[in-house]
């Protein structure tokens, strides 16, 4: 069914009004032919991520503009300096996360991620475990998966077989390519949600070192 513009803004706002980890009256919300965007301010940049998240959710959102503006550390009353002891404890914390071999930059309140992991998952875990920390206001993660001989076919199996076992009524529709460890996924998926899903189930896998999404929503 057909929503309009206006229809789709009042479901996105209500939406972020039932979060809890949003402060909705604090952010803005725009819709012109299906494209929200958010502006406005947020605590941290868990907090703008959580509101981009919302609004995918609402059906019917084909693409958000996130132009939420973080409070500088400063505001938040922690210097760069008290924020790489942060970023550098939460990354030695998680046990998900191989912290030795990551090194982070601070610049105001911008944090940046640098060196090698053996998986695609363990970049997201890094970025993960530091964007929820007070003064974070961006993370640029420049984490590289280490080269490794991969047969392509058989991480297309792999990956296909994960599908199988996890999103079975999406696996049909979706076509997984592999070339030197960069997978291409194409198709289409019932929801944000589940194209989610099926990236997260891709970044386990070992051998991948980059995902180009080509997925679409099931029209």
């Amino acid at each position: 069914m057909y929503r309009g513009d206006q229809a789709l803004r009042t479901d996105v706002v209500r939406e972020l009004e039932w979060d809890s980890r949003v402060d909705a009256a604090t952010i803005g919300v725009a819709v012109s032919q299906h494209v929200v965007t958010l502006t406005g301010r947020a605590r941290s940049y868990a907090e703008k991520l959580a509101a981009q998240r919302a609004a995918h959710r609402v059906p019917g959102v084909l693409d958000v503009a996130n132009d939420i503006e973080v409070l500088a550390a400063e505001e938040m009353g922690r210097t760069d300096t008290e924020l790489a002891k942060g970023v550098r404890q939460a990354l030695e914390w998680d046990v998900m996360v191989p912290d030795q071999r990551i090194a982070s930059t601070i610049s105001d309140g911008c944090v940046t991620l640098e060196g090698t992991v053996d998986l695609l998952r363990e970049c997201h875990d890094a970025e993960r475990a530091v964007r929820g920390l007070t003064g974070v206001r961006e993370v640029h993660n420049k984490l590289v998966v280490e080269t490794r001989e991969v047969d392509p076919a058989s991480v297309r199996q792999a990956i296909e077989s994960a599908l199988d076992r996890h999103a079975s009524h999406e696996a049909a529709r979706i076509v997984v390519e592999v070339d030197d460890g960069i997978v291409t996924l194409s198709g289409e998926v019932d929801s944000w949600a589940e194209k989610r899903a099926v990236l997260g189930l891709v970044s386990h896998t070992p051998g991948v070192r980059a995902v180009h999404d080509r997925l679409t929503r099931h029209s």
